[in-house]
């Protein structure tokens, strides 16, 4: 079952503690004002990219090599590329590699030239502090990347669904309360064409991908402030992940396990018959083909009244053996702030734009789908969090909640019994974690 799937968040964060500072660059035989760009994506970004690198190349007189994989091909060929001393000068980072790679010496301290070149109150403060890293905590002190993007990770709903059922459509700006959200995916969940079999259901989420906006919304979290205790078993992360559970083994408003394997809820989703599923901008392209209107809502809210979801970035890196450091930070400066790159990139649909200006044109302007664009920038602006493993070296401790929960999305244990078990693994995980940041 897709929404059972257990992806490991922490897998992208290639940088672990095997990591050793470089003592020379694959780029030697480069001429002086010869880069390599390596990145990830699919067709639609490689054009983007290919324009934005086309008219970086003449403002500066410049070549750039492009290395491009598919997104499952890229941490192991950067993995291998910096064991094999042959790091491209730019490359795309996630929030949670940076620690390691400072510490291993991989990646250079941007800061100057950013802050001499950028107005960076005119980017997503989100996007730029998520690659921010003072030697303890993420979030402040020296610039090590410039952001790519940022990915609210939004809630969209079948608006088509809706109207056939005669079901009002949901408000784009009050959440729903968690009863009201069981109540309307129990009106969504229907036997269409009167066989005896559920064919159409109320939503089909992902724990590993969905669960942190019940358990914020909740009050709960995954850690405490300064991230050196893991804080799962709390009532309020509790009641979130039985609540959770208890949308398929209690109120039958998504599709059984079975069900599930025979076609999974993305499928499902697809084909028109889920009525709540996720959406980040990387969707809107496929989304846009799709047979039936969806819009944007915020996630249900839970007992602090307020709508919580993440927030996700790519970051581009400059490499500390870069051949040409300042052309190659002027090419991640490019990329993530230059108008014209930004718009390529937006055109192509992969993204929502980085700077805060375009981005305001953008949500009104845009005919691409969504209607009610404003919920990605509010996302970004008020309620999008970090993923938990980002602000931490190491994913291990997070991904340890993910292993063994099935069993309480079946039903056959209690989120209090299943968390209350797993707390002391992803503890220890953490703290071992720690210990080894701490150790260098």
């Amino acid at each position: 079952m897709k929404s059972r799937i257990i992806a490991t968040i922490g897998a992208v964060a290639v940088a672990g503690a095997t990591l050793t500072a470089c003592g020379g660059a694959g780029t030697s035989a480069q001429g002086e004002n010869e880069i390599t760009f390596m990145f990830r994506g699919n067709d639609a970004e490689q054009a983007a990219y290919e324009a934005a690198i086309a008219e970086f190349e003449e403002l500066h007189d410049a070549k750039v090599n492009i290395i491009m994989t598919t997104p499952d091909e890229y941490a192991t060929k950067l993995r291998a590329s910096i064991s094999g001393r042959q790091i491209p000068d730019v490359f795309y980072v996630d929030p949670g590699s940076v620690q390691n790679y400072v510490r291993a010496g991989v990646i250079r301290d941007i800061s100057e030239s950013v802050e001499a070149d950028v107005d960076l109150d005119n980017v997503w403060a989100y996007g730029v502090d998520s690659y921010r890293f003072d030697g303890e905590l993420m979030g402040q002190g020296a610039l090590y990347a410039m952001p790519k993007d940022i990915g609210p990770f939004s809630f969209g709903y079948n608006r088509t669904m809706f109207e056939e059922a005669g079901i009002p459509l949901p408000d784009t700006d009050v959440p729903y309360t968690w009863d009201e959200f069981i109540d309307v995916a129990k009106e969504l969940t229907r036997d269409t064409n009167g066989d005896g079999k559920t064919d159409q259901w109320g939503t089909g989420l992902n724990v590993a991908w969905n669960l942190q906006s019940f358990v914020w919304s909740n009050g709960g979290d995954w850690l405490n402030e300064d991230r050196t205790e893991v804080t799962v078993d709390s009532p309020e992360f509790i009641e979130a992940l039985q609540y959770f559970a208890d949308m398929s083994i209690v109120h039958d408003v998504t599709p059984s396990k079975s069900e599930a394997d025979t076609l999974d809820t993305y499928q499902r989703w697809m084909q028109g018959q889920i009525g709540f599923f996720p959406v980040g901008p990387w969707d809107v392209p496929t989304y846009e083909q799709l047979d039936f209107d969806w819009d944007l809502i915020p996630y249900p809210a839970g007992k602090t009244g307020e709508t919580a979801t993440w927030v996700g970035s790519l970051g581009i890196a400059v490499s500390e053996t870069a051949n040409n450091p300042e052309l190659a930070t002027q090419l991640a400066i490019h990329l993530s702030t230059d108008e014209t790159a930004q718009q390529s990139l937006v055109d192509a649909g992969v993204q929502i734009p980085n700077l805060l200006d375009m981005a305001d044109v953008w949500s009104t302007s845009s005919t691409l789908p969504p209607d009610n664009k404003k919920e990605f920038l509010d996302v970004a602006t008020q309620y999008g969090r970090a993923l938990p493993p980002a602000t931490t070296s190491d994913a291990e401790w997070y991904d340890e909640l993910w292993r063994n929960i099935d069993p309480v999305l079946d039903g056959d244990m209690t989120a209090e019994e299943y968390l209350t078990d797993v707390k002391p693994r992803m503890q220890e995980l953490l703290d071992r974690a720690n210990a080894e940041a701490n150790n260098g």
